[in-house]
């Protein structure tokens, strides 16, 4: 978010609204409801997104390899996912007119970017899972104690 835009600014840039602060650029506030940054966000950060993209930054993939590569994505939420990315300018699509054609996927520049951001939370994440998993034991143990007889 632009630190700008919370000094009084103009309002984000919603609904389609191109708003500019006083130095020109679009000002972008995913905190605000109907930004349209929000849903970007979303595509990027979503369950599939955010691991169709870590697949991605390892290379070029063809659809049903990167289905394999994503274990649990079915066949029409990859689909949905990836085009909604490619819209954002995240992931590139090129199709080979061949017989049957040849569909291959990879990362934008942009794309390369949100995976580099995005792998540092997975890495993170894989390496905290034992203080993730002990903090899920304790909470479990709370709970079922509050229940009682």
């Amino acid at each position: 978010m632009d630190s700008r835009a919370t000094n009084g600014s103009p309002t984000p840039a919603c609904d389609g609204e191109a708003v500019r602060d006083a130095y020109g650029d679009l000002v972008f506030d995913v905190f605000a409801g109907r930004c349209t940054s929000r849903e970007a966000l979303g595509h990027i950060t979503g369950r599939w997104g955010i691991l169709a993209l870590g697949a991605l930054s390892e290379g070029t993939y063809r659809f049903n390899a990167l289905r394999r590569r994503v274990d649990g994505v079915s066949e029409k939420m990859l689909a949905q996912t990836l085009q909604a990315l490619e819209r954002d300018g995240f992931v590139l699509r090129r199709a080979e007119p061949t017989i049957p054609p040849r569909v291959e996927y990879s990362l934008t520049p942009l794309g390369r970017q949100a995976a580099e951001r995005l792998l540092g939370v997975i890495e993170w994440l894989e390496a905290s899972m034992p203080e993730v998993t002990a903090a899920q034991a304790r909470y479990d143990e709370a709970k079922a104690g509050e229940k009682g007889p």
